[in-house]
């Protein structure tokens, strides 16, 4: 919803919708790459950060959702919906294939190259060190042989057709349970430190630009570890100062191969969006996390990543903490994260198109005028680190009602 200065006179608030466009021009010299939203009609009732303790998985409308959490310290599940569903598991399968390579080998004795390709797998997700061991070690057999090592149960190769799409690997929200048991409770110590100090040091942009920090990484304060996956035609899930047009397309790895369609022959899901978020969560990784989601044809990376946010903030996560602040839905595409209030050289990054973010505070800074709108309320966001015009929050008012000022220069 776009929101009026106070002053804004009454024709102002009666602007017919087609006036919008005009403003595009006007939008570009100061967040460039930005546009206005499809619809303004109403504002995304912010919602602030649900307690970890709530009763059962929120679902939201639309949504295919495998869950688990594993309490390690009581030994018990203490959230689980369709845990046994299978998903494909896009980037989570990197995870089996790290275990693989390491399995009769030390972290410690390693080639250097392949440390590397494995530091880049687990943390920023590359996809060429997946293919590169998928290719080497067997591809499908490296599936195989975990399944075996593991005992999972609910975990299968790609289909027939489609042995060289390791993402295409079906997996299920209990058996990424186990996988992590393996890791933290039965790994040699090297192999478990290996991969979970990768996982704690998961970078926000991923290798190829995709923004990996949903999910847990966005519902819980640290410490926590992730792995995360992606799969599909996402719009707009791009991070990072560069260009939305120079990482367009981004987010597309293990997309769908042309003529492939439905479950492709497999148990499993081959074309709707998937995102997943796998980790663990709390002081000596006390929670594992698995939520494995589909979403509807055609959504955007910003409407996955909020869904999924609100699905993981419902859980009940021991050991989890809610990081403090609002959150808020966004409209715009390509919003500037700035380092403080004010236009200027100084972008962090652009937002996903209508995702939701985490308010922490707010602050005056420069007057952002697109005429006939006008605002001098900017909003920190915490999980960014910077700023954005209150403009693209959707609230009806200039200032957040429910969110503080920041009492100190960020």
């Amino acid at each position: 919803m776009l929101r009026f200065a106070r002053n804004s006179p009454a024709s102002a608030r009666r602007t017919p919708r087609r006036l919008l466009a005009a403003t595009v021009a006007l939008l570009s010299l100061s967040f460039a790459g930005t546009a206005l939203p499809h619809s303004v009609a109403a504002a995304v009732e912010p919602s602030g950060a649900l307690p970890v303790t709530a009763a059962s998985p929120q679902v939201p409308a639309g949504v295919t959702a495998g869950v688990a959490v594993f309490d390690r310290q009581t030994g018990t599940f203490t959230e689980q919906l369709a845990p046994a569903a299978t998903f494909r598991s896009a980037s989570v399968v990197k995870l089996l294939i790290a275990l693989d390579f390491l399995w009769n080998r030390s972290p410690d004795t390693i080639p250097s190259a392949d440390r590397t390709r494995l530091d880049v797998m687990l943390r920023s997700s590359q996809d060429a060190a997946a293919s590169h061991y998928w290719s080497t070690y067997g591809g499908p057999a490296i599936v195989a042989r975990m399944v075996t090592r593991l005992g999972l149960a609910d975990t299968a190769p790609p289909p027939a057709g489609y042995e060289g799409y390791w993402g295409y690997t079906a997996m299920s929200a209990r058996d990424t349970v186990k996988t992590y048991r393996h890791i933290l409770e039965s790994a040699p110590a090297p192999v478990r430190d290996f991969v979970m100090q990768r996982l704690r040091q998961s970078t926000r942009c991923a290798s190829d630009s995709f923004d990996q920090h949903f999910g847990i990484a966005a519902a819980f304060d640290r410490p926590w570890a992730v792995k995360q996956g992606w799969s599909g035609r996402y719009a707009q899930g791009t991070c990072g100062p560069a260009s939305a047009a120079a990482a367009r397309g981004a987010g597309t790895a293990a997309a769908v191969p042309a003529g492939a369609g439905g479950a492709g022959g497999a148990s499993v899901d081959l074309s709707r969006p998937a995102l997943h978020t796998t980790g663990t969560v709390g002081a000596g990784d006390r929670s594992i996390v698995a939520v494995l989601t589909l979403h509807p044809d055609g959504t955007s990376y910003g409407k996955a990543y909020t869904d999924l946010g609100r699905l993981t903030r419902s859980l009940n996560v021991p050991g989890g903490t809610a990081p403090a602040g609002k959150w808020y839905g966004t409209w715009g595409q390509d919003v500037a994260v700035r380092t403080g209030p004010v236009v200027g050289d100084n972008l962090v990054t652009r937002l996903p198109a209508g995702v939701e973010v985490l308010v922490g505070c707010q602050r005056k800074g420069q007057l952002v005028s697109v005429p006939p709108y006008s605002n001098d309320w900017w909003a920190y966001l915490p999980q960014y680190g910077g700023y954005v015009t209150n403009i693209y929050l959707s609230h009806p008012d200039n200032q957040l009602p429910d969110v503080p000022l920041c009492t100190s220069q960020k």
